[in-house]
């Protein structure tokens, strides 16, 4: 099973799942095609757009589980 973390890369989570890019864009991170995305954590990310990086990892990692 794949799991995410927040140290992960935005750009290397979407690598290990297209379907994460729908989640980041529903939580307000429009970042995907960003530069940003290259060099931000999901955690670091999280924080510049004021969204609970943990709740948002649980979503992810939700959808992954149900892969």
């Amino acid at each position: 099973m794949k799991q995410a973390t927040k140290d992960m890369l935005i750009v290397d989570l979407i690598n290990l799942d297209q379907g994460v890019a729908e989640i980041l864009m529903n939580a307000g991170m429009h970042c995907i095609g960003c530069l940003m995305a290259h060099g931000e954590s999901i955690e670091q990310a999280a924080a510049v757009h004021g969204i609970d990086a943990d709740a948002l990892m649980a979503q992810i990692n939700d959808y992954l589980a149900d892969k």
